[in-house]
């Protein structure tokens, strides 16, 4: 444990923006697994499902959650999904 007060809040600041990213990054599956399931599934709100997904994975990569190249990687997973369906 630190002993110098800036070394204190560091340790703070850490702790508490570690917990926002996993549970964006938790969110953030479940919307990717949502949007898959309603694909195979042939929901009538699969475009909307996989629209918000890849919102959501824009949004994890500008933030850092996600790297670009896996970004990237994860919408076209899911565009090909999607077209496959259609």
């Amino acid at each position: 444990m630190p002993n110098i007060k800036s070394a204190k809040k560091r340790v703070k600041v850490a702790a508490a923006k570690t917990a926002q990213n996993k549970a964006f990054r938790s969110a953030l599956r479940t919307d990717i697994k949502k949007a898959g399931a309603a694909v195979e599934t042939g929901a009538s709100d699969k475009e909307q499902a996989v629209r918000a997904a890849i919102k959501k994975i824009d949004q994890a990569a500008a933030k850092g959650i996600l790297k670009k190249n896996t970004a990237s990687r994860k919408k076209s997973s899911l565009a090909r999904k999607l077209n496959a369906s259609a």
